[in-house]
């Protein structure tokens, strides 16, 4: 027997299609990973690709999906909220329970961390949490970023910059920044009870290092944050990269 994978879709709450691919190992299992990948990605992103192949091989099914308007999902992107990427994990997860997965893992990168960090806080049914370099409070990242000359901009034509380098603006209404001021997570964190592990380079130009610092604080589950020197946003060096993979898939295996 090998590995397998398999391509398909599930419908969230408001009956939009989200696209999702389920990776198997070889043998049995019920245990799975919920993959949730960043802004401006999708499922099957370096982090997402390279961890299923770790805990593929040790015994670990995984489970990744496109958020609203990225990927292969449906919607526009620039309908995009947090309040509609919450309710698609958690609808996710529901339904790798209903195929017979019992030990469930959620892991979040970047946006996908906030997300994990919301979704993780309405549930007490996972047995673990691991967080890329995860945004607590996205609002505040954004207003970091863009400054405040971008952020009238975009209040005004419902555009922000290509925030992965490109040139051409992209649309996404400021409905967006709205939302994410009601959905900052530090309070919400307090309430997790699966184990958190949080993986972050201290030379991240994205997520602010000190939002990584007060989630820990807050954090009463059994927290470990892991900082990787020199190591940036997407842990572009290959080694920071293997480092950080290594560390959530180690997490995950153990719980």
């Amino acid at each position: 027997m090998t590995r397998m994978e398999q391509d398909l879709s599930f419908s969230d709450p408001q009956g939009h299609r989200v696209a999702a691919v389920l990776a198997t190992p070889a043998s049995e299992t019920d245990r799975i990973a919920v993959l949730c990948h960043g802004f401006l990605s999708g499922k099957r992103s370096a982090t997402n690709k390279t961890l299923t192949r770790i805990l593929n091989a040790q015994g670990i099914a995984t489970f990744a999906f496109d958020f609203f308007g990225q990927g292969d999902s449906d919607g526009p992107f620039e309908a995009l909220t947090t309040t509609r990427a919450v309710a698609q994990a958690n609808t996710a997860l529901d339904l790798v329970r209903q195929k017979g997965f019992s030990r469930l893992g959620l892991m979040g990168s970047s946006f996908g961390g906030l997300v994990a960090i919301l979704t993780a806080s309405q549930r007490r049914d996972l047995t673990c949490l691991a967080l890329k370099c995860p945004v607590v409070d996205f609002a505040e990242e954004l207003r970091l970023t863009l400054g405040d000359a971008e952020m009238a901009v975009w209040q005004s034509t419902d555009t922000i910059p290509n925030l992965m380098g490109g040139t051409e603006r992209i649309r996404l209404r400021y409905a967006f920044y709205e939302d994410c001021l009601r959905r900052i997570a530090y309070e919400p964190a307090k309430t997790i009870t699966a184990p958190t592990l949080i993986v972050q380079g201290d030379q991240d130009e994205c997520v602010p290092l000190h939002q990584s610092q007060q989630l820990a604080a807050a954090l009463t589950c059994p927290t470990r944050m892991e900082l990787l020197p020199g190591a940036d946003h997407q842990f572009t060096k290959s080694a920071d990269f293997n480092r950080m993979t290594t560390l959530i898939a180690d997490w995950l295996t153990a719980h």
